[in-house]
């Protein structure tokens, strides 16, 4: 029961900090898209506005919620290793 524990303590700090380097690294992404996509409008309005308008497009966007399958795929997998495991 001691390694069970273990596994899922180091597994979810593991998964945390994955987590936050992808969404982190998305982020960066999608911000120098969006400042790309300014100068090829033509430089509509202040730069800064542009950007954090779709910054807050991007927190609602699918990719960003896809980003929460770091979390469920791993945890998947190992539960049906044990289980076929275990009990086949």
């Amino acid at each position: 029961m001691a390694a069970l524990a273990k596994l899922v303590v180091i597994g979810f700090i593991v998964l945390t900090v994955i987590y936050v380097c992808l969404s982190l690294y998305s982020r960066s992404v999608r911000k120098g898209k969006l400042a790309e996509w300014w100068e090829e409008e033509g430089r509509p309005g202040d730069r800064e506005a542009y950007i954090d308008a779709g910054l807050k497009e991007y927190e609602g966007s699918l990719r960003r919620k896809l980003i929460w399958g770091v979390y469920i795929v791993p945890v998947v997998v190992i539960s049906a290793v044990i289980y076929f495991t275990n009990f086949h």
